[in-house]
């Protein structure tokens, strides 16, 4: 049986890894890693950070070794285009020019859209905090290996303000709701396939009410929710869905991902 190697991209700085280790004991690269290994415990998997010269520079160098590279949610604002960012966006174009599997989750899916020409906007319809209800995968997804045995119109956890408002070239909407249009996107540049998805199979319920919790003054500040009592109600939400979703349809992507890139 193949071992796989994997990549993994971090997308959070270091500032903001703080934030999700309080939420989730880890950080989102671990975290995801944690989930690979789970499935296929003899991977190999690799962690870098891509505004770090050093470990940028030799997964390059090692690029032709991995059998797939994955790209993590993160806080960073696409638009805002730091030099942090930019260095996410160089990264991804790097991936995307040499003939890689990628799966770009959240923030990964803006930064590999935006790196193979597409566009990213604050989402016109709102934002997700926590958790996308009612996920519907359309015609063309359901033919997708993406969603191989997923179930169809799903709620997931879900933490994003900004969205891919312009698909690139050679890409298919796969998902959407009626906060995101692009919710599961396939991508084809080159020689390079893109599964991407603005919501978090790698996430628990659990980890996304505790990330909620922590912004909870900058939400309300920022009219995202109108009073105390709305959030309460928002996590008791979440709370509630979190009974219901099982482990093997919230991660289903993830495996079919792996099995892709066997």
């Amino acid at each position: 049986m193949k071992t796989l190697n994997i990549l993994i991209v971090e997308g959070n700085i270091e500032e903001d890894s703080k934030i999700f280790i309080k939420a989730a004991g880890k950080k989102v690269s671990e975290n995801l890693k944690e989930l690979f290994l789970n499935f296929e415990p003899s991977t190999n998997v690799e962690i870098i950070h891509p505004g770090n010269f050093d470990e940028n520079s030799s997964a390059l160098d090692k690029i032709k070794t991995y059998d797939g590279i994955a790209f993590t949610g993160g806080a960073m604002r696409l638009n805002d285009m730091s030099d942090e960012i930019k260095k996410h966006i160089s990264f991804a174009k790097n991936c995307l020019e040499n003939g890689k599997k990628i799966l770009a989750i959240c923030w990964g899916l803006q930064v590999c859209s935006f790196a193979a020409g597409g566009k990213v906007n604050k989402g016109k319809k709102g934002a997700h905090m926590g958790i996308a209800q009612n996920v519907r995968i359309n015609t063309t997804g359901i033919k997708h290996l993406l969603y191989h045995n997923k179930i169809n119109n799903f709620n997931t956890p879900a933490f994003n303000f900004d969205e891919v408002c312009e698909i690139p070239e050679n890409s298919e909407i796969l998902a959407s709701n009626n906060v995101n249009d692009v919710m599961g996107l396939s991508i084809t540049y080159k020689n390079s396939t893109v599964w991407g998805l603005q919501y978090h199979p790698d996430y628990e319920f659990n980890q996304t009410i505790n990330l909620t919790k922590l912004r909870k003054e900058k939400l309300i500040n920022n009219n995202y929710f109108s009073n105390e009592d709305d959030f309460i109600k928002h996590i008791s939400l979440i709370q509630e869905e979190e009974k219901k979703l099982k482990f093997e349809n919230r991660t289903q992507e993830i495996k079919n991902w792996l099995n892709f890139i066997k």
